[in-house]
């Protein structure tokens, strides 16, 4: 019997919008061309907020903050249905100079989000000097996070189909009828592009003006038997981010290097250096791992969250550059919504606006 949905790709954005599909009762196919949650919702930090929200334009914070609201009822959720805790914690973040104060402080005013001016020592040993602080920064541990939308797919008789590349969209007049794909033919009534950095190459001359491309992120990964920090520490585009059982995350780079995700040693070498500034203990301390992501880049980093313009039963949710799992939430609503023709949480005519961008 023919799907209610296809879902294209199987990272956070996708298992998210094909959890809500099922869990309203719909039919849902999943076709990852590699493995599940191993792209670059598995790569990234799990930071709940752009690295300095007043650096962005209003169409990232107005989602990325209406998104970050949703989280801790959504991770609560998922907990209790699957049994794995994706770690969600408000830990806060740590702003070191250099930095736009008088910006930091309009932008905070105007969107009623706390800021502190601080001493750095007050909330990070052994670093000195004036910070910021945003107390309501939170994160998330995106692997665990990914295991647990997963399972809940499965759990609500979703299929995922791994190692499945799309190859084709074969359409007649403005519907799609079926994918074409490295396992043969799928079809379903309606279809969902969430491929992150290879959702041009997905839908190849349906893309129309789409402009996602990969860009590489490349990031560090050190094991303290005591977590050195408290809150999570930026630097300009240097972050590192402290998880509960003492592994810190460094990160990251931003390389367009196409589809070519290979770490190097001159990055490693230069966010360790950078890192070691701020965090002297790093210094002699063992390698736990150094990976590479390929991000969904976008123009201003603002997402496609939208019905194709010429085939009627194909949507994208895709594009969301460093802030796929952040937006994860609000995307899935807002798409929802959009299929079903449902009032919307926040103004959407930006992320409709990619397939003429």
């Amino acid at each position: 019997m023919k799907q209610d949905y296809i879902v294209i790709g199987a990272g956070i954005i996708g298992l998210a919008t094909a959890e809500r599909l099922l869990a309203q009762g719909a039919s849902v196919t999943v076709l990852e061309r590699g493995k599940t949650g191993a792209e670059s919702s598995w790569a990234g930090g799990g930071i709940l907020s752009p690295l300095c929200p007043w650096d962005y334009p209003d169409e990232v914070t107005r989602l990325t903050r209406y998104s970050a609201a949703l989280f801790p009822a959504w991770v609560a959720y998922l907990h209790a249905a699957s049994g794995i805790d994706a770690e969600y914690e408000t830990s806060g973040m740590l702003v070191l100079p250099p930095f736009d104060l008088q910006l930091a402080q309009q932008w905070c005013a105007t969107h009623a989000v706390t800021l502190c001016q601080v001493k750095a020592a007050d909330y990070a040993s052994g670093i000195s000097g004036d910070a910021l602080y945003l107390p309501e920064v939170a994160q998330v541990r995106n692997p665990r996070l990914l295991r647990a939308l997963h399972q809940r797919v499965i759990m609500l008789g979703g299929r995922i189909i791994e190692h499945c590349a799309v190859t084709g969209l074969i359409n007649e007049q403005d519907q799609v009828q079926a994918l074409g794909t490295s396992c043969g033919q799928f079809s379903a009534h309606k279809y969902i592009v969430a491929a992150g950095a290879w959702s041009r190459e997905v839908l190849g001359k349906h893309a129309l003006q789409l402009d996602i491309k990969p860009m590489c992120g490349q990031m560090l990964l050190y094991k303290f038997v005591v977590p050195p920090l408290a809150p999570i520490v930026l630097q300009d585009d240097l972050y590192l981010i402290p998880r509960r059982d003492g592994y810190v995350l460094i990160g990251s780079t931003l390389e367009d290097t196409g589809f070519d995700k290979q770490t190097t040693a001159a990055a490693r070498e230069d966010l360790l250096q950078r890192a070691q500034k701020i965090l002297p203990q790093l210094r002699g301390m063992p390698l736990a791992k150094h990976w590479a992501g390929l991000r969904p880049g976008s123009p201003a980093n603002i997402p496609t969250i939208a019905r194709h313009p010429q085939l009627h039963n194909l949507y994208i949710n895709s594009g969301h550059f460093r802030y796929g799992v952040t937006m994860a939430p609000a995307s899935v609503e807002i798409l929802l919504n959009e299929i079903k023709g449902q009032p919307q949480p926040i103004e959407v005519a930006p992320y409709q606006a990619g397939w003429r961008s």
